[in-house]
């Protein structure tokens, strides 16, 4: 279900493509299971559920679409193992919902280009014949990427490659749709990216804001909630966890500051909230919430 919502005068809605379910010590890394999962509860398996939600921004350059999920090009073993019983095709009609239609993303903005991020940014050409052409998912598009995120997937290493596919961004290359950029960006009046070094070199979070009201997009800079009041619980996922935990620090300084709505991308429970004082530092005070383990 999207949420809706303004900041200041600029209309967004957060959208998703779904969950995986995912082990949990990938989220919450060198942190012991006995502390995590007072946060979330895992299955039997050790998996907890990770959402992919993307914020959709009506701006003054058009239609902004942030990250867009995990898409269509996964096999029946890759869903039956992460969980994926909709097949995680979930993005268009969530679109859809929210009244509109791929054809009229204006721009997709990459934070990062891990699968669970980029899987969506293209489709089967035939979504009857799994493993028929990719082809952009946004026909109408300019997708913006990093200039070094894209040095960092086109040339993976052992670390890395098992999450950067060349099918999530060749098909945008091949038909001139793919525009790599450098550094912080100014996308349209009151929204901003700033890059974020840790999780990988390149990555970015998105600020909204308009008539003194903002928005934090939080993206893998900070995954979850909890992530965000405990600076050193880093996923173990993160190339640099110094890095992230400094890139932590900063945003959340000024989240605080501006006291703006924080959109985590991944967190199974907190969709937004709110930076408030807290016994030993600022913690995040949920709004939206969903359901970890939905009946």
């Amino acid at each position: 279900m999207p949420y809706s919502f303004q900041i200041g005068s600029i209309p967004c809605h957060i959208v998703s493509d779904g969950r995986q379910l995912v082990d949990g010590g990938g989220f919450f890394g060198l942190v012991p299971r006995v502390l995590w999962e007072r946060v979330i509860r895992p299955d039997d398996k050790n998996r907890i559920p990770v959402q992919m939600r993307s914020l959709l921004i009506q701006s003054s350059a058009g239609l902004i679409l942030v990250d867009t999920g995990q898409g269509d090009k996964i096999t029946a073993k890759e869903r039956r193992i992460f969980g994926m019983d909709d097949g995680n095709q979930r993005l268009a009609a969530e679109l859809q919902r929210a009244g509109f239609s791929p054809e009229e993303v204006d721009i997709v903005l990459m934070t990062h280009l891990h699968a669970d991020h980029a899987g969506g940014c293209t489709r089967w050409s035939d979504p009857a014949d799994p493993g028929s052409e990719a082809v952009p998912s946004f026909p109408n598009a300019r997708y913006l990427i990093q200039r070094l995120e894209m040095a960092e997937a086109a040339f993976p290493n052992e670390r890395t490659r098992g999450t950067y596919f060349p099918n999530n961004w060749e098909p945008l290359r091949r038909s001139g749709q793919l525009e790599l950029v450098d550094g912080d960006q100014e996308l349209a009046r009151g929204v901003r990216t700033v890059t974020v070094p840790g999780h990988t070199e390149s990555i970015q979070a998105v600020w909204v804001e308009d008539a003194g009201e903002s928005l934090l997009f939080l993206g893998d800079a900070c995954s979850w909630a909890a992530h965000l009041d405990r600076l050193a619980w880093v996923p173990s996922f993160d190339l640099d966890p110094m890095r992230s935990i400094e890139g932590k620090r900063n945003l959340r300084r000024e989240a605080e500051e501006k006291e703006a709505l924080l959109v985590f991308q991944h967190d199974g429970q907190v969709v937004t909230g709110r930076l408030r004082p807290g016994a030993r530092g600022p913690v995040v005070e949920p709004e939206i919430t969903e359901e970890a383990w939905p009946e």
